[in-house]
């Protein structure tokens, strides 16, 4: 089992957490970063949600 499984895994059923986590930790990124690299965060959180969050789910 590799890390991407494990994740997986960890996170079923905590989907919600993930995408607060995710936001949240996104937003310190982009405060530390002074705005420099906005897009590049913003990029890693959506494909952090898509992977385990409740991003593009019908029941999220």
């Amino acid at each position: 089992m590799n890390v991407l499984d494990k994740l997986k895994q960890m996170f079923t059923g905590h989907e919600q957490q993930v995408d607060k986590g995710s936001d949240k930790a996104a937003d310190l990124a982009k405060k530390k970063a002074g705005g420099k690299y906005d897009q590049q965060i913003d990029t890693g959180r959506d494909k952090l949600k898509d992977q385990f969050g409740t991003q593009d789910r019908p029941n999220g």
